[in-house]
């Protein structure tokens, strides 16, 4: 999958532009704050109709400004297809897809795949198990309409669950129904995230050591309260009721899952260094690109903000040749060193484009 060009209006500190992109790689090089990521984020924003950097809608329309407007044109599998969203303050936002505006925005999760590597992706290793349970849900949503349908009526029996409990119901019938929901939905839920971390671990250890070198071990475990098959959520229900009756939220389920980090034993969030951590965190971006490319048979967009910062000249080197190599598609990179985005294209060999960006315009170079 190729995007051929983006057009833009009033989308964060970008007023206007309309760009024509390399199929391969597409550089932009300015200092920080001077809209390279907010060209990322407008991009992704095209796949996943929402902003990377978890902020409102309202938010990445313009200051002063009542509306944004974003569109792309890609080539998705040799057919040409346009996806415009339209934002405007106070209303329900909307996409449409060659013409066509979507009813239900969940629909379009994993026709336009993309992975981005930003400075953000150290929450995975800091953040709470919040971080890495939105990974788990972006990447298998993408890939599996069952399991995003699963999630979204677990989520809502969650919701319920957890009103009544703040509202002091004790009454076990008026829980029945809503528990059996939840335990549906969460058996699927937990099997396939199981499933899907094993696979993901394969991947994930080959980029590390490509990166690292083969010195350092890394893994990633699958945590769950049901990651024993014989162990049932009504189960754990009726075991911590009177506790969830006194802490009014519920502690036992899918919401509660985890990815256990590790190199050479150790978890990562304490014994790691900066280069160490932020090369497990490319390394599991770049295993999924691999799982989403298998998975769709679609290759993804690469997007990478930033990500050289805290990392040795060794490891730099590394990531470049392996970005550059014919598993990856067409890239978006973005740095304040013109000298990484130069060692990126004497790698790559092919086609490029280079922009630079101050305070929202985009300059071809």
């Amino acid at each position: 999958m190729i995007l051929q060009s983006i057009n833009i209006t009033n989308f964060k500190n970008i007023a206007r532009c309309d760009l024509e992109f390399s199929p391969k790689f597409n550089c932009l090089l300015g200092d920080n704050g001077m809209g390279k990521s907010n060209l990322l984020d407008a991009i992704y924003f095209l796949s996943f109709c929402k902003s990377f950097t978890g902020v409102t809608d309202a938010m990445v329309i313009s200051r002063g400004e009542d509306f944004a407007m974003l569109q792309g044109q890609y080539d998705r599998r040799g057919t040409a297809e346009t996806l415009a969203a339209a934002l405007q303050r106070g209303r329900r936002k909307s996409l449409k897809r060659s013409g066509k505006e979507y009813q239900k925005l969940s629909q379009h999760i994993g026709a336009f795949p993309l992975v981005i590597v930003s400075p953000a992706d150290m929450e995975l290793i800091n953040g709470s198990g919040e971080e890495r349970r939105r990974l788990m849900d972006m990447v298998i949503s993408q890939t599996n309409p069952r399991y995003l349908d699963a999630l979204m009526r677990y989520s809502r029996a969650l919701e319920q669950r957890n009103r009544m409990l703040r509202d002091g119901i004790a009454d076990p019938t008026l829980y029945m129904a809503i528990e059996g929901a939840m335990e549906a939905s969460a058996s699927y839920i937990c099997s396939t995230r199981s499933k899907w971390v094993e696979k993901l671990s394969e991947i994930f250890r080959r980029y590390y050591s490509a990166i690292a070198g083969p010195d350092e071990t890394p893994s990633l475990k699958y945590t769950s309260h049901l990651a024993d098959p014989g162990i049932r959520l009504s189960a754990l229900f009726d075991e911590r009721r009177a506790r969830d009756a006194a802490l009014r939220y519920t502690t036992a389920g899918p919401h509660r899952d985890d990815i256990d980090m590790q190199i050479c034993g150790m978890p990562v969030r304490r014994t790691a260094s900066q280069g160490q951590s932020k090369t497990y965190t490319i390394a599991l971006r770049l295993a999924q690109y691999e799982f989403l490319k298998e998975a769709t048979d679609l290759t993804p967009l690469l997007l990478l903000d930033d990500i050289f910062d805290k990392l040795d000249a060794t490891r730099v080197e590394r990531i470049m040749a392996v970005v550059s190599s014919p598993t990856f598609g067409q890239i978006f990179i973005t740095d304040t060193n013109r000298k990484h985005l130069d060692e990126i294209l004497q790698h790559g060999h092919g086609d490029y484009a280079l922009w630079r960006v101050h305070e929202g315009a985009f300059d071809r170079l």
